[in-house]
């Protein structure tokens, strides 16, 4: 037994070194990390070489100082520049606006080398049990995107759960009154799970059977 799985063993756990739990429960925060989990990484760092532990400090204040969000689609980009590599491109289609809920769905859906337009990030979903609502996500700026008259396609790529239909259709509605052609992707994609972890091969065949939604 080795001592991480020791040190949380019930009834048995040691109390920890101030820094080392800090780190422990700094690890704890992060998403799908638990407590065995974060300790394994904390007493990796504590035991490697001071290049590893300063090149992950460095790397994590190049993604605070050096990112920002793209001004026209809001998803990932350098901090210095105002537009992403996707809508400064001019050899994409500007007629056509993938919607996606967060920044790892457009690089999911850029993988599969299927779809060349424009996307638009909301950074999540309706919720109104979480109390998010759309003053929350990027939609304002969605429908401003919209009152500019190129778009001719939108589709909607959510994902295809609870929330993440709710907030299909209430765009749904929002989008209506621009006369354009309104698209979600087809139900490839099983149901409660994320764009992120779908394979290739089942994406494109999303992207290649989206159905048009009416009112």
């Amino acid at each position: 037994m080795d001592w991480v799985t020791w040190a949380y063993k019930p009834f048995c756990m040691p109390s920890l070194p101030e820094p080392l739990q800090n780190l422990v429960e700094s690890f704890e925060r992060l998403p799908g990390i638990g407590p065995k989990t974060a300790a394994r990484l904390a007493f990796f760092l504590f035991n490697a070489p001071e290049p590893v532990a300063r090149n992950l400090v460095e790397s994590l204040q190049s993604v605070k100082q050096d990112l920002g969000f793209c001004s026209a689609c809001f998803n990932i980009t350098l901090a210095t520049n105002p537009l992403c590599e996707i809508c400064s491109d001019e050899s994409r289609n500007s007629t056509s606006l993938c919607i996606v809920e967060e920044p790892l769905d457009v690089l999911a859906l850029e993988r599969t080398n299927a779809y060349h337009g424009l996307y638009h990030v909301l950074h999540g979903v309706l919720s109104p049990i979480d109390g998010i609502g759309p003053d929350d996500l990027k939609i304002q700026p969605l429908l401003e995107r919209m009152r500019i008259g190129k778009i001719k396609e939108v589709i909607l790529a959510t994902n295809p759960s609870m929330e993440g239909d709710a907030t299909a259709l209430f765009l749904q509605q929002q989008l209506l009154t621009f006369g354009i052609k309104i698209t979600r992707l087809a139900r490839g994609l099983p149901v409660g799970s994320d764009l992120e972890y779908a394979d290739q091969n089942t994406l494109s065949r999303a992207l290649s059977g989206r159905q048009e939604m009416t009112g």
